[in-house]
């Protein structure tokens, strides 16, 4: 079986996922007085195509859209961002799926709405998508907990692919990102998600939503410890227990980030080899949108692993790249690798 950190720079990255706008009403509610609601991009596993496609890595992006113009003017603009956007499924029934969020407010409580049932993406069915033609010239898969949370078919849609992507010895990467919201269709998530990560050879997440999605238990009280110590304790040992408990996979990444005080730090951990790395450590008093820090968490780990660099090096880049998505507006990094580069130490 293919080992990420050996993975051949040949090929391209695929990501499957549904693409989204974010609509931001500010807090005040001034987006009624002034007509204006500021709309972006979005879309987890296409927040980590950008990011890639900016720093050089070939990427293509498989979602489904409604046929219309607006779809159209869509991929046009992905396209130019040199996203191989050949794959869409254009669909004649189905919408665009939106959601709102509060600028500034994090992927929870009455902050989030989201409006995407009925989406051209949540019609998607096992059997509708070529994934061994799809499949050609890719190096790299990787997908999101977000996309098996929207229905069993999508989840099967998922399973699918992994089969295939798994058969020809393509590197799988799964990121856990829980969103309870979704999750609708009368399965929780650890009914699911533990028989998708079985194919994965990168896991991505952490520690609570490995948790809620592996069923594997964080220590309890860990949270009124708050000690970094702890947290990259238990993120070794759930590490280990995640390799134990899935032979196919080979490396395991654990983000936080604390927002206490008025400051904000945010550091990470890596497992892989049998070797556990910590990440240094960045805080800021002020950040601009949350949104997307994790997906360019995994765009960096893709990023490191697929230039040959050492798992630490790896996990540097992917930490100072979420990091510095932190201090923009929208859902994806504008900043090059070179940039991201000269901000670790």
């Amino acid at each position: 079986m293919a080992d990420p950190l050996e993975i051949a720079s040949q090929g391209k990255v695929l990501t499957f996922g549904e693409l989204l706008l974010r609509i931001s009403p500010d807090e005040e509610g001034e987006w009624l007085r002034d007509n204006r609601l500021p709309f972006y991009i979005a879309g987890a596993e296409l927040n980590a195509a950008t990011a890639l496609a900016l720093w050089g890595v070939p990427v293509k992006y498989v979602t489904a859209l409604p046929d219309n113009s607006l779809s159209k003017q869509i991929a046009g603009s992905l396209s130019a961002q040199h996203i191989d956007m050949s794959s869409v499924i254009y669909s004649e029934t189905g919408r665009l799926g939106l959601y709102f969020l509060t600028k500034g407010k994090d992927l929870k409580n009455d902050a989030l709405i989201y409006d995407r049932a009925n989406s051209a993406f949540s019609g998607l069915k096992p059997g509708m998508i070529d994934w061994d033609a799809l499949f050609d010239g890719v190096c790299w898969f990787h997908f999101s907990a977000i996309c098996p949370a929207i229905s069993r078919d999508i989840a099967d849609v998922c399973l699918e692919a992994l089969k295939i992507a798994s058969k020809k010895d393509i590197i799988i990467s799964i990121d856990l990102n829980y969103r309870s919201k979704l999750w609708q269709y009368g399965k929780s998530p650890a009914e699911v998600i533990p028989g998708l990560v079985q194919y994965c050879d990168v896991v991505m997440g952490n520690l609570w939503a490995i948790e809620a999605m592996l069923g594997i238990p964080v220590m309890p009280g860990i949270h009124e410890k708050g000690d970094k110590n702890v947290y990259l304790e238990e993120a070794l040992k759930i590490s280990k227990t995640v390799v134990k408990s899935f032979s196919k996979c080979k490396a395991v990444a654990n983000t936080f980030r604390f927002d206490s005080l008025g400051m904000i730090r945010y550091y990470a951990t890596l497992y892989a080899a049998g070797q556990f790395y910590t990440s240094s450590e960045f805080s800021t008093s002020h950040i601009i949108n949350k949104v997307g820090s994790g997906d360019c968490f995994m765009a960096g780990l893709i990023y490191g692993f697929s230039h040959q660099k050492s798992p630490k090096d790896t996990l540097e880049f992917a930490t100072a790249a979420a990091f510095e998505k932190l201090f923009v507006e929208s859902d994806v990094i504008d900043k090059t690798a070179e940039e991201i580069l000269s901000k670790i130490t």
